[in-house]
């Protein structure tokens, strides 16, 4: 089982160019507000028409410019779990997950009760909507897409419209519910913490373009792309010029960088994770900044120091640096009255 995309779609000042190939069970989608990414769903599912391109699901082209072949969303198959769950407000809980199959009422009665046992929604039956927590909606949508089992399930920012709070304890649920599913999951989300929770493989969308599809956990050690260093967390990123094989200047922060590992000639960027920086002593250490610290703010168990390089000659907006450390570590550091910051080597993302 696969799912092709490559497709663009023209707007006023926007093109969706987006491009990536799904054979594994969980594939997330990374992006921005406004990347692109719910747009890229619906055209999947057949609400949105692209301007021009291929979508292939299983062997079965569901839309191709050249030969004028575009699937309505009825003939597609898919799942589409929108971000407001678009639950029918005047049908109760059962009468939702039972509303797209075309079977007997028996037969209807029979699945129905199989899928709210699956999805432990046991005394929800006859609840609208608006008496359902957002949990027990999600869970009720969900319950409705299986229901007609699909051939791919689309998730558009499956937790956005939960409490912070739940999201952990929901989350852990519907990994429990995507169990029961046996096709294929496609993520959209702009949190790093669900794509890594969730994927085995992620697509970076960046304004409107794929700009990179590997193995979640690979992009997150070495995303290779300044777009993919912000989307999955990196607060500190200067733009560069390559000094050398082995040196790296980082404009914005007036620092030269080098490494053992040979720099790539076409970045034009580097990044920094702000838990990446090691205190030490002196600045005799290659790569060691001397700090001049801005900001102290504190966290629940961690302080964040924001400094700039002290030599900084040239500052600007984004000269500014971040550290992240914990607390006992701040504490007891030796020297109160200046910061040294080390960065080693395989700390530093060279990134396009």
């Amino acid at each position: 089982m696969s799912l092709l995309v490559s497709i663009k779609k023209y707007y006023k000042g926007f093109t969706l160019d987006a491009n990536f190939e799904m054979d594994e069970e969980y594939l997330g989608i990374l992006g921005a507000s406004g990347s692109g990414k719910s747009m890229t769903l619906k055209c999947i599912a057949g609400i949105e028409t692209p301007d021009e391109g291929l979508i292939v699901l299983n062997g079965r082209v569901l839309f191709d410019s050249a030969n004028k072949i575009n699937l309505s969303p009825q003939e597609r198959n898919i799942g589409y779990l929108f971000q407001n769950y678009a639950l029918f407000p005047h049908m109760t809980a059962e009468q939702n997950i039972g509303a797209g199959l075309k079977l007997t009422k028996k037969e209807k009665k029979i699945k129905t009760d199989e899928i709210i046992r699956s999805f432990h929604l046991e005394g929800l039956e006859n609840k609208y909507p608006s008496q359902l927590s957002g949990g027990q909606q999600q869970r009720v949508a969900l319950a409705r897409i299986f229901a007609y089992e699909p051939d791919v399930l689309l998730l558009d920012e499956p937790f956005s419209a939960l409490d912070s709070h739940l999201k952990d304890k929901i989350q852990a649920e519907v990994l429990d519910m995507l169990n029961l599913y046996k096709g294929k999951v496609l993520m959209v989300t702009h949190s790093m913490d669900e794509v890594y929770r969730f994927c085995e493989n992620l697509v970076v969308i960046d304004k409107g373009r794929t700009v990179l599809s590997e193995k979640t956990k690979e992009l997150f050690i070495k995303p290779r792309h300044a777009a993919a260093a912000r989307l999955t967390g990196c607060k500190n990123i200067s733009r560069c010029d390559v000094l050398s094989k082995h040196s790296v200047y980082a404009v914005d922060w007036d620092f030269i960088f080098e490494t053992e590992n040979i720099v790539p000639e076409n970045i034009n960027y580097i990044g920094i994770r702000e838990h990446s920086f090691q205190m030490t002593d002196t600045a005799d250490k290659k790569n060691t900044v001397v700090c001049k610290v801005n900001k102290v703010v504190e966290e629940v168990f961690d302080y964040i120091i924001m400094f700039e390089n002290m030599n900084n000659k040239t500052p600007n907006e984004n000269s500014e640096i971040l550290f992240k450390v914990s607390k006992d570590e701040w504490n007891k550091r030796k020297n109160n009255k200046s910061l040294y910051l080390n960065v080693p080597d395989d700390s530093i993302l060279m990134l396009k």
